[in-house]
């Protein structure tokens, strides 16, 4: 076959490609929405035209963020991270209305969703709302609020919910790194943006209609004001609000336990070197904001779950509830009493690691029941792994809990949730209910190593003289280059001890002595 003549090679040389290829994705987007229009509904190719909106809004910020991030092609990661975590949501889509058949809540969000987005419409939201959801609005009510405000912004469109509550999940995630970048530097945080952006876990669960997306979102905003309060910047305490707010309106035990971890880090907070004299008042006003705060998130809990108190027997009846509803289906962990009895949950601590490799390793893979539990095993045991080959990071952790209350915040949330949500006895829901707590799991596996952290800093090694010191010529003037002289070289007499004259008067004349003078960059003479 005979090659291309020269200007045919210099014109594909000429083309540019990466435009070229540009185009022809956005022609085939524009004819895949067309075809879908005309032959789908709304619920279908309304989510071809939420898709490009919720880019366009993100890459700006992305941007920004990436422009003040000193760490390189950090914008290149965090938009390969929303791509990954938008297209997630079909994925989703499928597992709940193909292989489920629509046995999900989701079905349940956009169906009252859309009926509080159809009244919205048309209400007078100046003269007041007056709707009935059927239900009281904590929890699984607060949700369907949620839904119906974000299809009242962009139509009721199933994918496309999918696809904004995958948008507020992957938020969530992105103030979970920001929160470790402030108050624990030292740590690696470009290997914990590849854990917590594309763990498999973390893409797929938060990415539906639902509680899971929204607590992420949540509890990264509570997170990253806590990380603003422990260094000491300006809107710590807007963001934990809200974050604490918009958790507890759907599960407030969560709101507890990060609450917890919260007043743990703030008491094991560094004091600044030299501290205001507003600073013992202004420490006194957080202790007591953050006191309040607990007190009102235990309150809320006692209601949410109908218990009377907050004392031990409430949370075991909690807990011994949870358990129960939780022991059905052929996910059950283990086998428990029947269904009209609540099995009792011990509060004995002693517990506490079997609780931590239950909520955080299982299922394994000889546990698996179908094909969903096995590959949710297969990461499960490589999170294992990865915490077996971090031992010898994770063996600092009692000093770090100390050095850095950034560290006893992830700590204590950790443990708390595994002590409480060991209580699931279904591996699915489990598996669902995890995320939660991974994104803090994850920073015990980037701490720093010991080296990085323990003894002083390494000095700079001196200066490698090419001669002597003092020996360096006169400079040159500035002007045309010129040939490098080479090296300089002592005189062979230089290396040789000194020895005196031949002929030497026994009182040196004055005038011998003047006339001494010292060589360029030798000594003297005795």
């Amino acid at each position: 076959m005979p090659w291309p003549a020269p200007a045919a090679r210099a014109a594909v040389t000429r083309v540019p490609w990466p435009s070229a290829v540009a185009a022809a994705l956005v022609t085939g987007y524009v004819a895949l929405f067309v075809v879908a229009m005309v032959h789908t509904s709304y619920d279908i190719w309304g989510a071809l035209l939420i898709l490009p909106v919720l880019m366009g809004i993100g890459t700006p910020i992305l941007a920004r963020i990436a422009a003040a991030n000193p760490e390189r092609d950090v914008f290149r990661l965090l938009l390969l991270a929303m791509t990954a975590k938008l297209l997630c949501a079909f994925p989703r889509y499928l597992m709940a209305f193909v292989l489920y058949g629509g046995a999900a809540d989701s079905k349940m969000y956009h169906q009252k969703g859309g009926e509080l987005a159809a009244y919205l419409d048309q209400a007078d939201l100046l003269g007041g709302i007056q709707y009935d959801l059927g239900m009281k609005v904590a929890g699984t009510g607060f949700i369907i609020v949620v839904t119906g405000v974000v299809y009242a912004i962009t139509g009721p469109s199933l994918i496309g919910g999918f696809l904004v509550f995958s948008w507020l999940g992957f938020w969530g995630l992105l103030l979970f790194w920001r929160a470790l970048q402030i108050a624990f530097p030292e740590a690696d945080t470009r290997k914990y943006a590849k854990l917590v952006f594309f763990l498999p876990s973390l893409l797929f669960w938060p990415s539906s209609i639902g509680k899971d997306a929204w607590m992420m979102f949540c509890l990264g905003l509570t997170t990253y004001g806590t990380a603003r309060l422990l260094d000491r910047r300006f809107g710590a305490f807007a963001c934990i609000a809200l974050g604490s707010v918009g958790t507890a309106m759907v599960r407030p035990h969560v709101t507890a336990l990060a609450g917890a971890g919260l007043m743990v880090a703030y008491v094991l907070r560094k004091r600044p070197q030299q501290a205001s004299a507003l600073g013992p008042l202004r420490t006194i006003l957080t202790a007591v904001v953050l006191g309040a705060m607990a007190v009102l998130m235990l309150q809320q809990v006692s209601t949410f779950f109908g218990t009377d108190g907050t004392g031990g027997d409430a949370v075991n009846q909690v807990l011994s509830e949870t358990s129960r509803r939780t022991s059905q289906g052929n996910s059950m962990i283990n086998a428990t009493a029947p269904e009209d009895t609540a099995p009792k949950f011990s509060l004995n601590p002693a517990g506490l690691p079997v609780a931590v490799v239950s909520v955080l390793f299982r299922p394994f893979p000889f546990e698996a029941s179908n094909i969903q539990n096995l590959i949710q095993s297969v990461e499960c045991f490589a999170l294992l792994v990865m915490f077996i080959r971090g031992w010898p990071r994770l063996s600092r952790l009692p000093r770090l809990f100390v050095q850095r209350s950034y560290v006893a915040f992830t700590a204590v949330y950790t443990l708390l949730f595994c002590w409480a949500f060991s209580t699931i006895n279904n591996m699915g829901i489990l598996s669902r209910e995890r995320v939660q707590v991974l994104p803090l799991v994850l920073v015990l596996l980037v701490v720093p190593a010991a080296s990085a952290t323990r003894g002083p800093a390494k000095r700079r090694p001196p200066p490698v003289w090419r001669v002597a010191p003092g020996q360096w010529r006169e400079r040159r003037p500035a002007g045309p280059p010129q040939v490098t002289p080479p090296a300089y070289a002592a005189p062979p007499y230089a290396a040789r001890p000194y020895a005196a004259p031949p002929f030497t008067s026994p009182s040196p004349s004055p005038s011998h002595t003047e006339s001494q003078s010292p060589s360029q960059g030798g000594s003297t003479a005795p």
